[in-house]
């Protein structure tokens, strides 16, 4: 049985290997036919794409060729084109040469025709000077006599008749045109204050003002020469000095200090030197306004800033920028009727008090020192000979400088205008300083109380304490002298010393 069961079982796998093969030949012989199909197929495939692409290569080739009998076919006529227009340049070219040649000939002929007139002429003028006996010059002086004594007596009484009609109508002429230019300028008229006050938003700042016994208003006062009263105007704190800048400055300082509310003498050291400078910028942007409003461009810097500190300077309560500023647009007008130049008359009008910035540093009249100012910067010469002779010790030699000074007669004489007494106070301020500033060892020195103290501060390294005092008394003696004034006058002279170290 065993013996049988293996045979069976041998021949059961023989004959299912018998039959995995046969399945797998059938198997291998159609994925074979396939396989050819595909073949066939895909060589039927490459034959089309192939033809198609001979077809397209054969097209493109003869696109190609046309083209380049289309290039060719336009190049020749081009070259035609050129070979025909360098032969229509070749003729023009002879017909030029043979038209150069013609005029030469004919400037040889015009030249020849010339010369033989001249010497007709001079054989012409020999036989009439033989005949009448005179030369040319002799002959045409001679008629020259003739028609200057037949027109003398003639010219005579045109030119008197015209003086007389000029000297009826010059004083009316001149009024209508100066009242003309009045009646176009409309200006403010204003009178500058001594005093400047600052608004306070709370009372309780009065007291940070003021600091404990007084140190920090001291030290305001100090550092500006201004002159400040806290109590006299309730809401209010009043600065009050002489000097226009002095109170700018002191506005600028009051109104940082009350908005940030720290107020100690170093930081009132901080605050004042920052306004310092911004008034500095509000000088030169001052002076660039008032160029633009006149319409005068190109005038230095320099120049620029002496008229801005104009600003701030007072002549008889007349603002001194807004009286220059007003003078320049009546000088315009006027030198537009006149026929004069008009922005030379202009610009001299607008600068012809810059010497009044720097009356307080510099000797002499304040148009001399225009005109030398305006010469130092660089300003034509006509602009500072007019701003030079705007005043009568010094003769007018322009039409512009009398312009100049017409108009600041205008400017200076209208009602309102200007203010005698205040500016008599400002000059006295201004002597009493001048007065303590000319002693050796003077740092700085501020008239304050309306002339009733004089604030001198020395330098400590020049000058010790028994010579302050001596000073004090030197100075009392030299106002006591030299000026004229009610009441009296405190000399106040301070000496500070400071150490200053840095730590790091």
């Amino acid at each position: 049985m065993v013996i049988i069961t293996i045979v069976l079982t041998l021949v059961g796998l023989g004959a299912g290997y018998a039959g995995n093969l046969f399945l797998t030949n059938k198997k291998l012989g159609s994925a074979k036919a396939d396989v050819e199909k595909e073949q066939a197929k895909a060589q039927k495939e490459a034959d089309k794409l192939l033809a198609k692409a001979r077809n397209e290569a054969a097209d493109i080739a003869e696109q190609a060729r046309k083209d380049e009998q289309t290039r060719r076919k336009e190049l020749k006529d081009l070259e035609n084109r050129i070979i025909n227009r360098e032969e229509i340049l070749d003729k023009k070219l002879d017909e030029l040469d043979k038209r150069t040649e013609k005029l030469r000939v004919s400037e040889t002929e015009v030249e020849g025709l010339k010369n033989e007139i001249r010497d007709i002429r001079t054989k012409q003028q020999e036989k009439l000077e033989k005949v009448a006996k005179l030369s040319k010059s002799d002959a045409a002086d001679k008629l020259m006599q003739m028609t200057e004594r037949d027109i003398k007596n003639d010219l005579t009484g045109l030119i008197n008749k015209l003086q007389n009609e000029a000297r009826e109508t010059a004083e009316e002429q001149a009024a209508l045109i100066i009242t003309t230019a009045m009646e176009r300028m409309s200006s403010e008229v204003t009178a500058e204050r001594t005093i400047t006050s600052v608004k306070l938003e709370d009372e309780e700042m009065k007291g940070r003002i003021i600091g404990k016994e007084g140190r920090n208003i001291q030290a305001l006062q100090r550092a500006t020469g201004v002159d400040i009263m806290v109590d006299d105007t309730p809401g209010y704190i009043v600065l009050s000095s002489f000097d226009p800048v002095r109170r700018e400055v002191a506005r600028q300082a009051l109104e940082l200090l009350l908005k940030d509310g720290r107020v100690h003498p170093g930081r009132i050291e901080e605050v004042v030197e920052k306004a310092q400078k911004n008034v500095e910028k509000d000088v030169l942007r001052a002076g660039e306004d008032a160029a633009r409003e006149v319409g005068i461009i190109g005038i230095p810097k320099e120049i620029l800033h002496l008229l801005g500190e104009l600003r701030f300077r007072t002549s008889y309560g007349q603002n001194v920028l807004k009286h220059s500023t007003e003078m320049a647009h009546i000088a315009g007008m006027i030198a537009e009727e006149v026929g004069a130049n008009v922005k030379t008359a202009k610009y001299a009008a607008l600068v012809h008090d810059i010497g009044k910035a720097l009356t307080h540093k510099m000797e002499g009249k304040h148009h001399h020192i225009s005109g030398e100012m305006l010469r130092k910067y660089g300003a034509p010469e006509e602009i500072a000979l007019a701003a030079e002779q705007h005043h009568d010790d010094v003769e007018a030699t322009t039409v512009e400088a009398l312009i100049v000074r017409t108009v600041d007669a205008i400017s200076a004489a209208r009602p309102g205008a200007r203010n005698i007494s205040a500016e008599n106070f400002g000059e006295r301020m201004r002597e009493l300083e001048n007065v303590a500033n000319g002693f050796p060892g003077i740092e700085k020195s501020y008239a304050i109380s309306a002339g009733r103290e004089i604030r001198v501060f020395v330098r400590p390294q020049q000058v010790d304490d028994l010579t302050a005092i001596k000073l004090a008394r030197d100075i009392a003696t030299k106002i006591e002298s030299s000026m004229q004034y009610p009441g009296t006058i405190k000399i106040n002279v301070i000496r500070e010393t400071r150490a200053i170290e840095f730590a790091k």
